[in-house]
């Protein structure tokens, strides 16, 4: 390696260790600042609230990582070409492109490790979280409860407002969403005034103890005209129990190396096999479905034919085909028809909205199957993003690099979570909704790479800054010249 690839080299990767640990730190607070009231306070060993960390901080690469690479790469390439590295190195003829190869290598070496990292670390970073979670919460179970937010328990969702107790065992105002198993939607709503939680020795069951509160389930409707009444129904109780299953919180096979309860516990190959296998069932249960509508259609046409056995149907059916029948037939048939109508239009939208929520959940896994490929790939888009914007701007240090940093990740990380929650939604395809943000920045760092390497620049900074300077000094000059007098 030569003297100035080896310069280089030691510069960015200096630079880039140094911005990774202080985000990193800096993510890591914020991600967990949920968790910290939690871990406070309830007699948990040091050594169990670092574990606690230490298997959460993992998922925060992906984000980390690429706003690091985009601060180091304006940071050093900035600095260079205020320093005038860059004017001696082109004065010897050493090209952007021949100066950033060194990099690109060591990029691509990284990208690749993001990619290892996001495949096999993360998820099993992930399942081991959840693990020492459930651990944490057979000893203390306030600890699986959040004050003033909704917290996913297994099919039951519940908020409280105020945990109280030496453990935080007593709640205060809970309200419980209990979700079916069809459809996952939430059929039952249980509202209370008080709580308790307690746990079984040498048991996986929480339970909830609730207290003076009421019981509210939807009732399951046969026609649409009795849904759109929206029928339910309500139970007061003074006490109620809830056993909560914590092993909703780990994988529950023999195996615990095969982790398959979740998406983002899972790496490609087992991605791979759970969507093949989600969307085989997705398929069947269409078919079945449309069979199903098929056979109501069928039976109501045979009942039709049914209701009076005395007629000859013909092969062509007259124009009028009511008026071949009696008028009690009549009315009988108009009310068979409004109500099989009914009852089909019921059962299509309910299969419907069925077929939506797997879809999807099946989205879901897409998400997380492109989304291993994206971290990689955003090493490479954020380093010809940063690099030749350094180089153009001909500042480093901490301060306008910053700016510049923040502004494009915001954009790339607004454009990210919108991409993902559409396409969760099924509003664009996984793929586009995984690959939406790269797609719109790409052209950004190809046109700032033949902007820096044409030594083009795309402002003149000195326009931008030098008003604002002078805007200051005269601020500053004048509140001088006032406390003087």
């Amino acid at each position: 390696m030569k003297i100035l690839d080896r310069y280089i080299l030691t510069t960015f990767v200096s630079t880039l260790g140094t911005v990774f640990i202080i985000l990193y730190f800096i993510f890591i607070l914020q991600g967990v600042w949920l968790f910290i009231a939690d871990l406070a306070g309830k007699d948990l060993d040091i050594w169990v609230i670092l574990q606690f960390l230490l298997f959460y901080s993992p998922k925060m690469i992906p984000l980390v990582l690429p706003l690091s690479v985009l601060l180091s790469s304006i940071m050093t390439f900035g600095s260079f070409a205020e320093n005038y590295e860059f004017a001696a190195m082109k004065s010897s003829g050493i090209s952007l492109q021949r100066a950033m190869r060194v990099l690109s290598i060591f990029i691509a070496s990284l990208a690749l490790l993001s990619f290892w990292f996001a495949n096999d670390v993360i998820p099993k970073s992930e399942y081991q979280f959840i693990n020492l979670r459930r651990e944490i919460l057979q000893t203390k179970p306030a600890m699986a409860i959040a004050a003033g937010q909704f917290n996913d328990l297994g099919k039951i969702n519940i908020k409280i407002d105020k945990k109280t107790g030496k453990k935080g065992e007593y709640l205060e105002n809970v309200t419980m969403h209990i979700k079916s198993n069809v459809g996952y939607e939430n059929k039952t709503v249980i509202k209370s005034l008080n709580g308790e939680l307690a746990t079984l020795e040498d048991s996986n069951i929480l339970q909830l103890h609730l207290l003076d509160g009421n019981y509210y389930e939807e009732v399951e409707s046969k026609t649409y005209q009795q849904a759109q009444k929206e029928p339910f129904i309500k139970t007061k109780f003074e006490k109620y129990t809830i056993n909560i299953d914590l092993n909703s919180f780990q994988d529950n096979s023999e195996d615990s190396e095969k982790i398959t309860n979740t998406n983002s516990m899972l790496n490609v190959r087992e991605l791979n096999y759970t969507i093949d296998s989600l969307q085989t069932t997705l398929v069947k249960e269409k078919l079945s479905n449309t069979e199903n509508l098929a056979m109501r259609t069928q039976g109501a046409f045979d009942y039709g034919k049914r209701m009076d056995s005395k007629r000859t149907f013909v092969a062509v059916a007259p124009k009028d085909l009511l008026t071949e029948f009696e008028p009690k037939t009549q009315l009988r048939i108009i009310q068979s028809a409004i109500d099989n109508t009914s009852n089909m239009s019921f059962n299509a939208e309910s299969n419907d909205t069925a077929i939506k929520d797997r879809q999807k959940y099946i989205n879901s896994h897409w998400l997380a199957l492109h989304e291993k490929f994206v971290i990689a790939f955003s090493c490479f888009l954020m380093f010809y993003i940063g690099a030749p914007l350094g180089a153009i701007i001909r500042k480093g240090g901490l301060g306008l690099p910053i700016v510049f940093a923040i502004l494009i990740f915001i954009t790339y990380h607004f454009i990210n979570t919108f991409g993902k929650k559409v396409a969760q939604e099924d509003g664009m395809t996984p793929l586009l909704g995984a690959w939406l943000a790269s797609m719109v920045l790409t052209p950004l760092a190809i046109l700032l790479t033949y902007k820096a390497t044409n030594d083009s620049g795309m402002f003149n900074m000195d326009n931008v800054l030098l008003p604002i300077q002078n805007a200051f000094k005269k601020i500053f000059k004048k509140n001088k010249h006032t406390n003087h007098v």
